[in-house]
C-alpha cells in the first residue's frame, strides 16, 4: 500500500499551525503594562469651586469606582496609609448652545456641557512632594432638551460627566506621563 505524502503532511501542518498560534499569544498581556510609582492611593473628597450643586459626592464616587475597576492601585481610606494623594477640584461648569430651533433661535435644543477640573497628585512617601499640580482636565457631554426640561436633563447628565472626567483623571494619574 502506498501512503500518500499529503496524508502525512496534513497532521504535521495542523500541529505546526497550533504551536505557532499559541506561541504568538504567549507574550500577550491583558490590560496595560505601565507601572506606577505608588501602590496605594488616597482620593481626597472632591472640591467644588464651580459651585455645581451635589457634584462633589457624584464625582468622588465615580473617581473611586474608576480606580477600583482599573486595579493597578489599592485605594485607602486615610492619607496616612497612602503612597500618593489625589486631589481634584471642580473649577468650572458651563453649557454652550449647540443646536437651536429654526423657528426660534432663543430656544436651544442641544447643549455642549463642560465640566472642568484641576487635578493634583502628591507623593506621600516623599513628604507630599508634587508629582504634578493643577493639571487641567475637562469632560464634555451633549445635553438634549425638550419642552423646557433643561434642569432635569442637566441633573441626569451629571453622573455621565463625572464618569467621563473620572476616566480622564485615571488616565492622567496612572498612565505614562
Amino acid at each position: 500500500m502506498r501512503i500518500h505524502l499529503s496524508r502525512l503532511f496534513a497532521p504535521f501542518a495542523a500541529a505546526a499551525l497550533v504551536l505557532f498560534s499559541l506561541a504568538g499569544c504567549s507574550h500577550y498581556q491583558l490590560g496595560t503594562n505601565s507601572r506606577v510609582k505608588f501602590d496605594t492611593l488616597y482620593i481626597a473628597p472632591v472640591g467644588n469651586s464651580a459651585a455645581l450643586p451635589q457634584a462633589q459626592a457624584v464625582v468622588t464616587t465615580q473617581l473611586r469606582e474608576t480606580f477600583l475597576r482599573d486595579g493597578r492601585v489599592i485605594l485607602v481610606n486615610t492619607p496616612e496609609d497612602a503612597d500618593a494623594i489625589l486631589k481634584v477640584d471642580l473649577s468650572n461648569y458651563s453649557r454652550n448652545t449647540a443646536v437651536s430651533r429654526r423657528d426660534d433661535t432663543g430656544l436651544a435644543r442641544k447643549f455642549d456641557v463642560t465640566l472642568r477640573a484641576r487635578v493634583t497628585l502628591l507623593d506621600n512617601k516623599e513628604g507630599g512632594k508634587p508629582i504634578f499640580t493643577d493639571r487641567r482636565l475637562e469632560a464634555v457631554r451633549q445635553l438634549y432638551t425638550d419642552d423646557g426640561q433643561q434642569l432635569q436633563a442637566e441633573y441626569q447628565l451629571l453622573p455621565l460627566l463625572a464618569e467621563t472626567l473620572a476616566e480622564k483623571v485615571r488616565g492622567s494619574v496612572l498612565d505614562t506621563w
